[in-house]
């Protein structure tokens, strides 16, 4: 990879690797350094990178730095125990990307990494299966099962509308 290569990366995939972060973890600044990292591990292996696979390469790399993160922030606090026998809600909604964000939050991490790399990021499943070291019939068994578990917590369209 040349350094034309890396900034163009950088200009190109800087906000869509941001906003995957972003859906995880919910904190601005936490994923502006971890993109930022990312961008920094991509910088010390320019020289090994393929250009054409650049986007693919900050993308895992940013999924793994994402799942250091949390795993070091679970250590520090104590997170809350989720109710797996409420997975759908009754209250009226007038806004269903934020029914969706919540919906969203209650999936297990890797169902909820797919489902963004494939609904939010557009990668194929190959692609996602090469980030998350999973194979493609695993990614798409989690990318149903996500959508299966939204559609359900979702629930009628009149209780959102």
């Amino acid at each position: 990879m040349e350094l034309a290569d890396y900034n163009n990366c950088v200009e190109n995939h800087a906000d869509g690797a941001y906003r995957f972060v972003l859906k995880h973890i919910r904190d601005k600044d936490a994923a502006k350094d971890i993109v930022q990292d990312s961008f920094e591990k991509m910088w010390r292996k320019i020289d090994s990178i393929d250009a054409a696979k650049a986007k693919t390469y900050l993308f895992t790399t940013a999924y793994h730095t994402m799942i250091d993160y949390t795993r070091k922030e679970s250590k520090k606090t104590k997170l809350t125990e989720v109710d797996h026998n409420s997975h759908s809600h009754s209250k009226q909604y007038s806004d269903l990307k934020e029914v969706l964000n919540q919906g969203l939050e209650q999936l297990p991490e890797i169902q909820k990494t797919v489902l963004l790399l494939r609904d939010y990021e557009g990668y194929d499943y190959a692609e996602i299966g090469s980030i998350t070291n999973l194979n493609e019939s695993q990614v798409k068994v989690y990318i149903f099962r996500a959508r299966t578990f939204l559609k359900n917590y979702i629930g009628k369209v009149e209780t959102v509308i």
